[in-house]
């Protein structure tokens, strides 16, 4: 196997096979988030969406790699995957992402508008404040118990996960990481270029980090066209609504073939 096959291996998951010419979904998971993460994307879009996940490092079957230390070092790793696998690829692009891999997706989206690869054909961010709306936090610098507070208030993570001691350990390190890459990021200059792509938001109706105004500011972001979604639900609407949400992303992906 060649290495430029390696890499792409090594970022990206797919767990079904798609159909031909299939328009790629290329799925971006939150704070401490894998791959795994979007199962249910697979089976609900497979094989109409060829439904692709990204696998950060630090996590999984890449634990044993450190952690991104920021998210340019996200987005170039996934570009340079998406580069390797370029030549193979016959369908349009749509990136998701979800949370932090929301922010993480739109850097994507801006490298690939502005480089030699196919641009997107729409982004769709999930539960994500708008660039113009991140506020620094500092859940990083807490202690382990503060860590675990958050996680336990946004809900995405499983309790057999929160309650095991020796897992949330080796676990909380990968976490720190991520939102410590996410804290550095919004300490930068606000992103004043848009997308000329459109943008879909999603967001659930009670989300304690993410008010509905907030996730409606990406509307600012875009010359192509924006639209939104909301749902009943908190940080992670997407485990109890993952049939409405499959079904919106789909509209969408359609729309942009």
């Amino acid at each position: 196997m060649s290495a430029q096959a390696v890499r792409a291996d090594v970022w990206l998951r797919r767990y079904r096979e798609a159909r031909p010419g299939a328009v790629s979904l290329l799925c971006f998971p939150h704070a401490g988030g894998a791959a795994n993460f979007y199962l249910p994307f697979f089976r609900q879009l497979s094989p109409m969406v060829e439904t692709i996940a990204v696998q950060y490092p630090g996590r999984h079957d890449r634990f044993a790699e450190p952690p991104a230390r920021s998210i340019s070092e996200l987005a170039d790793g996934v570009v340079a995957a998406l580069g390797d696998r370029e030549e193979g690829r016959s369908g349009p692009l749509v990136l998701f992402g979800h949370s932090l891999g929301a922010v993480v997706a739109f850097e994507v989206a801006r490298r690939l508008e502005r480089g030699p690869l196919a641009g997107p054909t729409a982004l769709i961010v999930s539960a994500c404040r708008a660039p113009s709306r991140l506020r620094p936090r500092s859940i990083h610098l807490r202690d382990d118990a503060g860590v675990l507070a958050e996680l336990q208030r946004l809900g995405g993570t499983a309790g057999d996960l929160l309650g095991n001691e020796e897992l949330m350990r080796m676990f909380l390190p990968t976490v720190r990481a991520d939102y410590a890459a996410l804290a550095a990021y919004t300490e930068l200059e606000p992103v004043t270029q848009p997308l000329a792509c459109p943008i879909m938001a999603m967001a659930g109706d009670c989300d304690p980090v993410v008010p509905v105004d907030d996730a409606l500011a990406w509307a600012q972001f875009t010359t192509g066209g924006f639209t939104s979604e909301i749902f009943l639900g908190g940080h992670f609407y997407l485990t109890s609504c993952v049939d409405q949400a499959t079904e919106s992303i789909l509209r969408m992906v359609k729309t942009h073939a």
